[in-house]
């Protein structure tokens, strides 16, 4: 098969232009596509939720390109600009592990990127971390992979088993919906055999890089409610994923004792897993809104603007620290 002057197969790229929508200047889709490129690399910036693209377009951290401001692809429009005088594009994804994949897929094959950056908000499974605080994980696993067992009784680490949480007693036996055996996910990467794994790393040196962000003024209130407490970026902790909003309080305590999670969100193993195939570089920001099950009834919806604004100003200041750093190198070169 033929290749593009950018590695990617031809016939892919072809079948990317043919379909599609259109962008702001009205230019061919081919032509749209690589005026964009012709800027240079961009880092793709992606959420899930409208809440936080919302808070993306009420903050003024994005300039857009007025040459370009956007080009539309398979249904989602592709913010074309910079924040801090780096390249970005930006794109919500939509809820969920495929979309949050297709989207990011479709940054990496398209258009000239050379990383995602991805936020958001999540629930705690972790009682240390609190409403408003920003998790930059390390690690991030999908749990929402099973081998629906018939018994009960644990066979092993990573099982839930029904029965321990039969009520009134509470105490294990049998229960008719067995256990749950977690699954590895298959990953595929570049140059490498298939692997199976549980834990997905963020890109190494991004972390260290956003490790140095110390100095970042989150905030404590929001139009309808203040925190108690100032709140903070917490880095190096465990991070999953499912196709499911969690409200349990009790599923919750069981994936941080036996996972040691400390957050819960839909989308953060697969923006990973799809940016570590191809050898992309990928970080996580999020934001808690809620303690996945057993909290108030008003911190998901009150926090959640809060919780959204915190972790987009967190991507920010990374952002910023990343195209300084980039900069530093060409300079050097």
């Amino acid at each position: 098969m033929a290749l593009s002057s950018s590695g990617h197969p031809a016939t892919t790229r072809l079948l990317f232009s043919l379909l599609l929508v259109g962008s702001a200047a009205g230019l061919p889709e081919r032509a749209a596509i690589d005026r964009v490129n012709r800027r240079g690399p961009s880092l793709g910036l992606v959420m899930s939720y409208v809440d936080e693209a919302t808070a993306l377009q009420a903050s003024g951290y994005f300039q857009p390109w007025r040459a370009l401001p956007f080009v539309d692809l398979y249904g989602r429009r592709y913010h074309i600009g910079s924040i801090r005088g780096v390249n970005v594009i930006y794109a919500l994804t939509g809820q969920r592990r495929l979309n949050a994949a297709v989207t990011v897929q479709t940054l990496i094959d398209v258009f000239s990127v050379s990383g995602i950056v991805h936020y958001g908000t999540a629930g705690s499974c972790n009682d240390s971390i609190s409403f408003g605080d920003v998790s930059v994980p390390r690690l991030v696993a999908y749990t929402g992979a099973w081998t629906w067992k018939f018994r009960s009784p644990r066979e092993s680490s990573a099982e839930l088993s029904f029965g321990e949480y039969n009520v009134p007693d509470g105490g294990g036996g049998e229960n008719l919906l067995g256990s749950l055996k977690y699954r590895n996910e298959e990953l595929y990467s570049a140059g490498k055999p298939m692997e199976e794994v549980f834990w997905l790393p963020v890109h190494s040196a991004w972390f260290r890089t956003a490790e140095q962000l110390t100095v970042v003024e989150l905030e404590r209130c929001n139009d309808t409610f203040c925190l108690p407490t100032a709140p903070r970026i917490v880095y190096g902790l465990k991070g999953s994923s499912a196709d499911m909003f969690l409200d349990n309080a009790e599923y919750r305590k069981f994936l941080f004792q036996e996972f040691g999670v400390s957050t819960m969100d839909e989308e953060s193993a697969a923006v990973v897993m799809t940016a570590t195939s191809p050898g992309i570089p990928v970080i996580v920001f999020r934001g808690v809104s809620d303690l996945a099950g057993g909290e108030p009834t008003w911190s998901s919806t009150s926090l959640m603007n809060l919780a959204s604004i915190n972790a987009l100003k967190v991507a920010v200041e990374f952002i910023a620290a990343v195209g300084k750093h980039s900069s530093t190198a060409s300079v050097k070169r």
